[in-house]
């Protein structure tokens, strides 16, 4: 990671860690670097949030005074923006958004033009160019100045394509759609009606400040009464950005993004679609996944986290799904990043064509208990690197052996450690975390005030 870019972007508070002159700096660069020998077309998308407008202004200056022509996607998922990029010639895409973040923060995606994250020696060069240590950049002039472009078409065209994708109608299916106030307002109701479903959806009115808010991906619990609530026979979350999808079961039964990998995984074996029989997960993937996956016969991989270590992955290998149990999911055939929308569709596939409830399908996954503690930290790599940390880690994995698991890692987009620990039951878990936050605390790793 670098010094602004992360796993995932340019992210931070708005205003604070990510400034409008930030953004400027941004678009300066991208419009220079891509402009060298021809006029750069660059696309941009936005969430939901209040900053996103100002954001969007700023990169729009910097871009255009570089000399590049700025299409404007509007609100957006992140994945419409990747599909725009690689599919009509554009030099590159940046999408506004935290993704699953709370309004407050913001943050300047970059894709580059085979719709993939940038690579990291061309976020090497914008670090360098925000802190001055580049020459300045000249602006253009004249007839050479960019200009900007109403561009909701792009984002109609990935409506299109994702309806394309359907193998069967929805008619006669009850769905469930949590919004979460974000990106997926202007995209997943439409796709789902198209289809012929009976379309029910929360949390779908945005006012730029209520995007993730106890809503989405992040907060399923709220889905999963509106499922039972309504007698549904699906529902679908997703996230800020609408490039995480997470589900529930007709019964309320959340299905994370492990689960899909195992419902899709399986299927794609079964149709003989699973490219070298072979899973790409995360090591934050649960215990049970990889059990379950070596009892239908099936492989796996694991990365880091972060979608663009699952892609690097797939890509090298050849590999046609992965994802994380957060619930971004990629397809390769159809993405070159996580796409909510589209995973939702793949897992309606699963449901229609094997004429089976998805509850019945995923029978046979047996989940670990997990735990998850996000540790607000003053320096994440030192907290993670602390060599007593890393002891209590080692102790509590020779405790647990083939039981369970521990997993401390610093986040790639907030100054957090997490530690995870999986077992044979809850108290195990938490008994376990206690003791390495025990630690974390004790050395004075633990940053109170973010709490």
């Amino acid at each position: 990671m670098g010094k602004y870019f992360g796993t995932d972007g340019f992210r931070g508070e708005a205003n604070k860690t990510l400034t409008v002159e930030h953004a400027y700096k941004v678009g300066r660069f991208l419009g220079w670097y891509y402009g060298k020998d021809h006029k750069a077309k660059v696309a941009i998308g936005k969430d939901t949030r209040r900053s996103s407008y100002m954001f969007e202004y700023s990169l729009v200056a910097g871009l255009t005074a570089s000399g590049a022509d700025v299409y404007l996607l509007h609100v957006t998922p992140t994945p419409s923006v990747s599909y725009v990029v690689r599919s009509e010639g554009f030099d590159c895409g940046i999408m506004i958004s935290a993704s699953h973040n709370p309004f407050q923060d913001n943050g300047i995606k970059v894709i580059n033009g085979s719709g993939y994250k940038l690579e990291a020696e061309v976020e090497k060069l914008i670090e360098d160019y925000i802190d001055g240590m580049l020459p300045e950049i000249p602006f253009a002039f004249g007839e050479n100045i960019g200009k900007t472009v109403d561009y909701s078409m792009g984002r109609h065209r990935y409506i299109g394509h994702l309806i394309s994708l359907a193998t069967r109608s929805f008619e006669g299916i009850k769905v469930g759609l949590d919004l979460a106030n974000g990106s997926a307002t202007t995209v997943a109701k439409g796709v789902f009606d198209a289809l012929g479903a009976k379309t029910y959806v929360i949390n779908s009115e945005p006012n730029g400040v209520n995007i993730n808010t106890n809503c989405g991906s992040t907060h399923i619990e709220h889905l999963k009464q509106f499922v039972v609530d309504q007698k549904l026979d699906i529902g679908f979350a997703y996230d800020g950005d609408a490039d995480r999808c997470l589900a529930v079961d007709e019964l309320g039964q959340e299905i994370d993004g492990d689960a899909i990998l195992y419902l899709c995984g399986c299927y794609m074996k079964e149709r003989g679609e699973l490219c070298n029989n072979t899973v790409v997960t995360t090591i934050m993937s649960n215990l049970g996944l990889y059990k379950s996956l070596d009892a239908k016969g099936i492989g796996y991989a694991k990365t880091a986290v972060g979608d663009k270590y699952v892609y690097e992955n797939m890509m090298e290998h050849g590999h046609s799904i992965g994802g994380e149990q957060s619930g971004h999911i990629i397809f390769n055939k159809h993405a070159t990043t996580g796409d909510g929308v589209l995973t939702s569709l793949k897992i309606m596939e699963v449901m229609l064509e094997k004429k089976v409830k998805v509850s019945e399908l995923l029978r046979e996954l047996k989940i670990y208990p997990q735990l998850l503690l996000n540790i607000p930290v003053v320096d994440k790599k030192k907290a993670k690197n602390d060599p007593d940390v890393i002891k209590a880690a080692e102790a509590v994995e020779k405790e647990l052996g083939e039981d369970g698991r521990i997993l401390v890692r610093e986040s790639g987009t907030e100054d957090v450690v997490r530690v995870m620990v999986e077992a044979g039951s809850n108290e195990i878990c938490q008994k376990y975390a206690d003791e390495v936050v025990a630690v974390l605390r004790q050395n004075g790793h633990i940053n109170d005030k973010k709490k």
